[in-house]
């Protein structure tokens, strides 16, 4: 397979993947506001329904029928990591990106981070909700604890980024789908910041808008994820082999293939400039 990365036409698809768990109260209003919200590439919709004890899969069902989206239900409920992973399997775009069913990340943001990747300028791109002098007032507990862990994970893995936690992550489709991931809840996040960080990828991180919520406007991540996070950082980025974490990564991403093709190439011209000096 060539090393050199595709380029991404205006024809390609952004998969649009949406865990759900218990997001009734305004599930219809964020699926409206999908929708509605503008991008320069046609979007394949997923959603996963992990087990909801609410109204949700009702609402998923009534909202498929007036937007034709793929809808999956997983069963028993297995965490956002799972959903997530359904929902890699099933997509087909060339793009994949991560959308939360509440209105605390806005799709408004996604076309400006499309933009590094459609340039390709980028394989990968973070969207922060601290890389930028906002008004926006962060909740002291989850900024602290989210700014801790990104430090953490940028020692281990060797990428520098300000957001490792974010939900808004948009990747290259054969590079997401070619990871192994395990993280059933939370630890996606983390799992999938480490694979990235063992490959050739080319990484971004641009600002995003953020409107944080509380647990009784539905937030579910705790404390007990905090800590599972720190045993995710050690366990994804120092005990899983690189050769486990992928099946048929694309040579375009793999170190090693990379290198090679780098000195092949100073080789070529190496060899090229000596024999026109003779």
């Amino acid at each position: 397979m060539s090393n050199s990365v595709t380029l991404i036409s205006e024809n390609a698809v952004l998969s649009v993947i949406v865990p759900v768990y218990n997001e009734a109260g305004h599930l219809g209003a964020i699926i409206d506001y999908m929708f509605e919200s503008p991008c320069v590439l046609k979007r394949e919709w997923i959603f996963i329904n992990d087990s909801s004890t609410d109204s949700s899969l009702t609402i998923l069902k009534e909202k498929q029928a007036q937007y034709g989206f793929i809808l999956i239900e997983q069963s028993p409920n297995q965490g956002k990591g799972a959903a997530i992973q359904r929902g890699i399997k099933a997509c087909t775009g060339d793009l994949v990106v991560i959308q939360d069913a509440d209105f605390e990340y806005d799709p408004q943001d996604v076309p400006s981070l499309l933009v590094p990747l459609l340039e390709n300028r980028a394989d990968v791109v973070f969207g922060s909700r601290f890389k930028k002098s906002s008004p926006q007032v962060h909740r002291t507990y989850h900024y602290f604890v989210n700014r801790f862990l990104t430090v953490l994970s940028n020692l281990s893995s060797g990428l520098y980024l300000t957001d490792m936690e974010t939900c808004y992550k948009v990747f290259r489709g054969d590079l997401i789908r070619s990871m192994n991931l395990q993280s059933k809840r939370f630890g996606f996040e983390v799992e999938v910041t480490a694979y990235i960080a063992k490959t050739s990828s080319r990484v971004f991180e641009l600002p995003i808008h953020y409107y944080p919520r509380t647990r009784l406007q539905g937030k579910k991540i705790n404390w007990k994820d905090g800590v599972a996070a720190l045993c995710h950082i050690f366990k994804f980025n120092f005990m899983i082999p690189v050769e486990k974490m992928f099946t048929d990564l694309p040579s375009k991403y793999d170190f090693d293939a990379h290198r090679a093709s780098k000195q092949r190439k100073e080789h070529m011209y190496a060899s090229g400039s000596r024999e026109a000096s003779k």
